[in-house]
């Protein structure tokens, strides 16, 4: 058997692999959204963290435009620009019936944006059905997380490109 005699040469062919493999590695794409029933509010809060660079891509493409949604001229046009894609890639439907998303907001924090809509329900939620196409045509291994609660009750699934769908019963 033959013994190695230059333990660094070996140490520093480990840290070259492993930087290497880091640098070659595919980026991941995710986002993770909660959305959250209360009958005593009567209304569905939803909150999604996206990373922002990722949503900045999905907007600019979409609407061809060039956003900077860290630093905004107008945070009006940004909101309105965020409002229209959530309207056009998001959806949700409660009790077989589709809703309409108010958007509420964005806020930046780190890497991350969160964008919060809402959504009147008075009639307490049994069946909860989501489209979410957000992100898809920008990558392609885009995943979204969803954590739904419904009067306190949790549930949580994963949906990966190019499915879209889920839906949850109470």
């Amino acid at each position: 058997m033959k013994t190695v005699k230059n333990p660094i040469k070996i140490y520093l062919a480990l840290i070259l692999t492993v930087i290497c493999l880091f640098t070659y590695a595919h980026p991941f794409y995710v986002s993770i959204t909660d959305i959250v029933y209360s009958s005593a509010k009567k209304n569905i809060e939803i909150s999604s963290r996206i990373f922002f660079d990722d949503l900045e891509a999905a907007l600019n493409q979409d609407g061809k435009t060039q956003f900077d949604i860290r630093k905004p001229h107008r945070k009006d046009v940004i909101d309105t620009a965020i409002a229209a894609y959530a309207k056009k890639y998001f959806k949700v439907s409660t009790n077989g019936q589709i809703q309409v998303l108010t958007y509420v907001g964005y806020e930046i924090e780190d890497d991350v944006v969160w964008c919060y809509f809402e959504i009147p329900q008075s009639q307490p939620v049994k069946k909860l059905e989501v489209s979410n196409r957000m992100l898809y045509n920008n990558f392609k291994s885009q995943s979204h997380i969803f954590h739904v609660t419904v009067d306190g009750k949790r549930q949580s699934t994963k949906i990966d490109n190019p499915k879209s769908f889920f839906k949850m019963e109470f």
